[in-house]
């Protein structure tokens, strides 16, 4: 007997099978190509939609700054309000410190005297001399020469302490009106205000006696011998 080549069983085909799994190598053939394609396809549209962002941010880039620059110029009205705000207060307490010294020196004139206080007696003086020049009695010539002249020192002088108390009086009452500020009035306005206060009460008083004679009386003409 020859000896035989040992075989192995192969499963059986069965019809159709061979054109199956024929079509089924061409369509993941197919489908290779169609993931190719689509693969491509979406690479190219990636890059066009890339270049249509980057065309698009390159136009608004002009439009952009002028926005930015547009919104930067309310911050900057912002940052210069405060600094407006400063130098208005600031300008504010020098106006109202100058107020309070200028209180002062009014009260002191009003004490002390000015020289249109000299001017005014002086000008009554030779007003009075007119009028007793043509043989007027001794009570008349006290009268027209040195009372009137006495007295309008008085009335200026006391003109100058009722300026430096409705200017005192200014400088207190200032901080209630207008726009309240943060910041308090200092204490040495305050001060110096109450100071020009005082001395043209002081003034003021001084005048009034002056005037109408209630501290130091007019002097009077002795009697002559009969």
């Amino acid at each position: 007997m020859n000896p035989t080549t040992p075989t192995t069983p192969t499963a059986p085909v069965a019809e159709g099978d061979g054109e199956a799994r024929t079509t089924e190598n061409t369509t993941a053939g197919k489908g290779g190509a169609q993931t190719a394609e689509n693969t491509t396809d979406k690479a190219v549209t990636d890059a066009a939609a890339t270049e249509g962002w980057a065309t698009r941010l390159d136009k608004a880039g002009p439009e952009s700054g002028a926005d930015a620059e547009q919104d930067l110029g309310p911050e900057q009205d912002l940052d210069l309000g405060p600094e407006d705000d400063e130098a208005d207060k600031e300008s504010s307490g020098l106006a109202t410190a100058a107020a309070a010294v200028v209180s002062v020196g009014l009260g002191i004139v009003s004490l002390s005297g000015a020289w249109s206080g000299r001017i005014a007696a002086e000008r009554e003086t030779l007003i009075g001399q007119f009028k007793t020049s043509s043989g007027a009695s001794a009570a008349q010539q006290i009268s027209e020469i040195y009372g009137d002249a006495w007295h309008a020192t008085a009335l200026v002088n006391g003109l100058f302490g009722l300026l430096a108390l409705l200017v005192g009086v200014y400088v207190l009452v200032r901080p209630a009106f207008g726009t309240p500020s943060v910041h308090p009035q200092p204490g040495w306005i305050r001060a110096v205000a109450k100071g020009g206060i005082a001395l043209g009460v002081l003034g003021v008083l001084i005048a009034v006696c002056m005037y109408f004679d209630l501290v130091v009386a007019l002097p009077t003409a002795p009697a002559t011998a009969g």
